[in-house]
């Protein structure tokens, strides 16, 4: 089997404000579970100098010391918890989000902690760092907003978003690969939102929403058949909708786009959405380059 060292690393982003937070052991155990190292990396402003002699200021000097302190604590969290697992750190003059995307360029996936919508800070930093990385990222990304383990055996899950996209057919796969990795169902989720104005046969709308489902996941079971497979389709609001299926999930995976027509490095609104709002782990997942 191949060492840890020629795997794609693991990328976190450490935040110095909370050197400890779930998404630290979140990142270490996905790349123990994945035989692959993980290269955390603390980013901060761009240096700056003190014109009259170009040195360092002492503001960024306390920058520096601080995502070292973060690096150190974040570093000793993982080696207590994983004591085996192959580990770097770097500290870069940058802003996080550029800083990140560069890292994913060789990452199987990128983590990053988010802090939700309850304070204006915690509001800047998700905007800041988690959306705009989970928009440009080369690679996967993971947005770990709150601590819990999931529920134990058989009810372990993992849920999917699709709407039909390609998108969305590229985070099945990987959402399935997630599940088998972690001996977890697989809960593959069609939200539909009934039109205001146009009456319908809602019957049949579910009905044959639930074929397509069913049709766009069928080579999953011979490629997985270790994964339950469960085809959901729910009615309701698709951000909302799929933070209550998802709750105590392992995570939620959509894809970055979606069928909304944006393309680039734009991000989808369901992913954009349940980066502020689902409580469980948000996977955002590109197509691939080309």
């Amino acid at each position: 089997m191949a060492s840890s060292s020629r795997r794609r690393p693991i990328v976190l982003g450490v935040d110095a404000s909370a050197p400890r937070s779930p998404a630290v052991l979140w990142a270490a155990q996905e790349a123990a579970q994945r035989g692959a190292p993980l290269r955390m990396v603390h980013a901060s402003l761009p240096m700056e100098v003190d014109l009259r002699g170009w040195e360092e200021s002492d503001h960024h000097k306390a920058l520096r010391r601080q995502g070292e302190e973060a690096l150190d604590e974040a570093s000793a969290l993982v080696r207590d918890h994983h004591p085996g697992l192959e580990l770097s750190i770097r500290l870069v003059g940058e802003h996080p989000a550029p800083a990140l995307c560069r890292e994913s360029e060789d990452a199987e996936l990128v983590v990053v902690g988010s802090r939700g919508l309850k304070r204006w800070d915690e509001m800047l930093s998700t905007y800041s760092v988690a959306v705009p990385v989970s928009a440009r990222s080369h690679c996967p990304v993971a947005v770990v907003r709150v601590a819990g383990a999931p529920p134990p055996g058989p009810e372990r899950r993992v849920v999917v978003g699709s709407d039909g996209s390609p998108d969305a057919r590229h985070a099945i796969g990987f959402a399935a690969d997630l599940a088998a990795r972690h001996g977890a169902s697989l809960h593959v989720v069609h939200v539909w939102k009934a039109p205001l104005l146009v009456p319908v046969d809602e019957e049949s709308v579910l009905a044959e929403l639930g074929r397509s489902l069913r049709e766009s996941t069928g080579g999953l079971s011979a490629d997985f058949p270790d994964v339950p497979l469960v085809h959901e389709v729910l009615v309701g609001h698709p951000v909302e909708t799929l933070s209550a299926a998802a709750d105590r999930a392992l995570a939620v995976v959509v894809g970055r786009h979606g069928d909304g027509g944006f393309t680039g490095r734009h991000l989808g609104s369901v992913a954009h959405g349940l980066i502020h709002h689902s409580l469980s782990p948000v996977i955002t997942v590109p197509l691939p380059a080309g």
